[in-house]
């Protein structure tokens, strides 16, 4: 494909992939996340066909050997499209919860608004480990489609079909047959497994079932009442029920995940002053003071001022 100053000639199969993503407007700044693998090659090259003006960043996080050499491989793709390309690396320690200590730390270099490779692939994956937490319709509605996961319609097929229509070649990243990580065992067991069951690919279905369950929310936040949910006292005015979905939501709000049912019980007994404090999911914790509810990531002393995504 002809590329000029960072410009694609979109033909069109490229125009067809297009027609199914959700970038923004052309000539709209955007930081894509790159890694190496299919998904965020893919991204990148469709912004750029998409007439996005892009800036690449790329995170090593050192956690395994040839991490550098994916660092690399990103930074001559970017070279032969003219992409401005910003590389970080961020140590991260082994030990328990890595997936999540890893995302944060990303997050923390790759900052709010950057552009990420899911897939609807993902979105299904997404979808059954919400299930297993506990995470209830919010955690079913997944992600949401938008500028920041514009490529969320594609599978991973096509993702794959994208890099090899550019010329590109792309890293597996071996941490992804992992079986120790939750995420990995659904994707190559209980999804495979479960299309077995159904006698059809489900990923469409999972996909389906998100959007069903982003619309419930929609309409279950326009029926609650308006006020703060990091007030104790006026949520105590309102009935159990609206309390909970209010709080629940805050939650979700501020730290960018779904919050499992679990951690919201525990986040109730603060709510109603039968504890000063709790600790939630993937490195949070919530405390009460003077009435005001405030989330923390754990060791900060710093209110959260909004989600990493």
């Amino acid at each position: 494909m002809d590329s000029t100053d960072g410009l694609i000639a979109a033909d069109s199969q490229t125009q067809a992939w297009l027609s199914r993503c959700t970038f923004a407007s052309p000539g709209s700044h955007v930081v894509c996340a790159v890694s190496g693998g299919a998904d965020s090659l893919a991204m990148l090259v469709l912004a750029l066909a998409a007439g996005l003006e892009v800036t690449a960043v790329h995170v090593d996080h050192g956690l395994r050997p040839g991490s550098a050499d994916e660092a690399g491989y990103v930074a001559d793709v970017t070279r032969r499209w003219g992409v401005e390309l910003r590389a970080a690396s961020v140590r991260i320690e082994p030990g328990p919860n890595l997936e999540e200590r890893a995302r944060t730390a990303r997050y923390r270099v790759l900052g709010p608004d950057v552009l990420t490779g899911h897939t609807a692939d993902d979105q299904a994956e997404t979808v059954l480990l919400q299930i297993l937490r506990g995470a209830g319709v919010d955690g079913i509605a997944a992600m949401a489609p938008g500028p920041t996961k514009p490529i969320l319609a594609l599978r991973r097929t096509e993702t794959r079909g994208v890099c090899q229509h550019f010329g590109m070649r792309w890293f597996d990243d071996p941490s992804n047959a992992d079986p120790r990580f939750v995420r990995n065992r659904v994707r190559h067991e209980v999804l495979p497994l479960i299309n077995d069951i159904a006698r059809r690919d489900c990923v469409p279905l999972l996909n389906r079932t998100a959007a069903a369950a982003r619309q419930s929310t929609a309409v279950l936040r326009s029926l609650l009442p308006a006020g703060d949910p990091s007030d104790t006292r006026w949520l105590a005015t309102l009935p159990e029920d609206q309390a909970v979905l209010l709080v629940r939501r805050w939650l979700a709000d501020r730290t960018g995940r779904a919050v499992s049912a679990a951690a919201t019980a525990r986040a109730m007994t603060v709510v109603e002053h039968r504890a000063t404090g709790t600790e939630l999911e993937g490195g949070w914790s919530l405390r009460r003071t003077d009435g005001r509810l405030r989330v923390h990531a754990v060791g900060d002393a710093r209110p959260a001022s909004g989600p990493p995504r």
